[in-house]
C-alpha cells in the first residue's frame, strides 16, 4: 500500500526542495496527498511546485502557506528560482489562506495514515499544531529536514537554516507528541552532494529537466547541490539509507544569535529519532532508480 504523504516545502530557495519533490512525484510507493509552501513569495513557490506536478502529469492539490515567521524577522523573502517559471507550464493561481486548513482536513480524513514531510521553516507545521492540538497524535509520522545534532556542520556552524528561519515555530514542532518524529540534520545531509557538471549529466529524465533549469539559477551562486531534502524524502521509503537513534531534541530560544539551535540528548525513551549516519552510495542508487527507471 502506498504511503500517504503531505509535503510542506520552501521550494524556490535552495534547489534541493525541487529535487525532493521530483522524487516524491516519481516514487510509486508514494501517494502525495498535497503540497503546501512556506516562506516569502509562497505563491511563486506554489507555481514552481505546480510546474513539476505538470511535468509529472499529476494533479496534486497545492496551497501557498505562511510567508512570515511567527515572531522572528523575515530572512527569506524571495524565491529566486521563480525566474525560470516563464519557461515551464505552471498554474498561476491557487487558493490563498487555506494551507493550514487543508493540512488539518487531510490529516483528519486519514487518521493514523499520513506522514508529514517538512523541508522548510516550520511555520506552517507549528501553526497547524497550535490550531488543532490533536493533529500530532493523528499523524502516522513527522519527518523533518531540520537542525544539527551530532557535530558542527561542514561549514563550521551549529545553526541549520530551516530551524533558524523560524525558531519559535521549530520549538513548537519539537515539543509536539507525534508517534514517529524523525529529523535529518545538516550534519548528515552535508555528506550527500553532487557538483554542477554531474547534475547536468544526470538530470536528463523528463521530470528532472525542469529541476535542472531551476538549478541553473542556484548554480549562479554555488556550483554544487547538497541533497538535504531529497535525503529526508528517501528515508520514508528506504530506512536503511540513514541510521537513526532516539533521544530528546530541545530548541534554543535565547538571543537572536543562537535562536533555533537544536540540542539533542540520546535516550532510549526519547520522543525524537535523529539521523546519525548516511550511506551516500545507497542514497544515490535509490534516488536515481526512481527517477531513471
Amino acid at each position: 500500500m502506498a504511503l500517504k504523504v503531505l509535503f510542506d516545502t520552501d521550494i524556490g530557495s535552495d534547489i534541493d526542495d525541487a529535487v525532493a519533490l521530483a522524487y516524491l512525484l516519481a516514487q510509486p510507493e508514494c501517494e502525495l496527498l498535497g503540497i503546501t509552501t512556506v516562506s516569502g513569495q509562497s505563491l511563486e513557490r506554489a507555481q514552481l511546485a505546480s510546474a513539476l506536478c505538470l511535468a509529472a502529469g499529476k494533479d496534486i492539490p497545492i496551497y501557498p502557506g505562511r510567508e512570515a515567521p511567527l515572531l522572528a524577522r523575515q530572512q527569506q523573502p524571495r524565491a529566486p528560482q521563480a525566474a525560470a517559471l516563464a519557461r515551464w507550464p505552471h498554474r498561476p493561481d491557487f487558493p490563498r489562506g487555506d494551507a493550514i486548513l487543508f493540512l488539518q482536513r487531510t490529516i483528519r480524513t486519514h487518521p493514523g495514515e499520513v506522514t508529514l514531510l517538512a523541508t522548510g521553516p516550520m511555520t506552517n507545521v507549528a501553526a497547524l499544531f497550535a490550531m488543532d492540538e490533536a493533529i500530532p497524535g493523528l499523524l502516522k509520522g513527522l519527518t523533518l529536514m531540520c537542525g544539527v545534532y551530532t557535530r558542527r556542520s561542514a561549514a563550521g556552524g551549529l545553526l541549520e537554516w530551516n530551524a533558524k528561519l523560524d525558531p519559535h515555530a521549530t520549538a513548537i514542532v519539537y515539543a509536539s507528541r507525534v508517534a514517529v518524529h524523525r529529523s535529518i540534520g545538516l550534519d548528515v545531509t552535508e555528506q550527500v552532494t553532487m557538483d554542477a557538471d554531474e547534475v547536468r549529466r544526470r538530470f536528463q529524465s523528463p521530470l528532472l529537466r525542469p529541476v535542472l533549469d531551476f538549478a541553473e539559477v542556484w548554480f549562479q551562486d554555488r556550483p554544487v547541490i547538497t541533497f538535504h531534502d531529497p535525503l529526508a524524502a528517501t528515508t520514508l521509503f528506504d530506512e536503511a539509507i540513514c541510521r537513526f537513534e532516539r533521544g530528546q531534541v530541545d530548541v534554543e530560544l535565547g538571543s537572536a544569535r543562537v535562536a533555533g539551535l537544536t540540542h539533542w540528548t540520546p535516550a532510549d525513551t526519547g520522543r525524537h529519532a535523529v539521523a546519525l549516519q548516511v550511506e551516500p552510495k545507497r542514497f544515490f542508487q535509490h534516488y536515481f532508480s526512481v527517477l531513471e527507471p
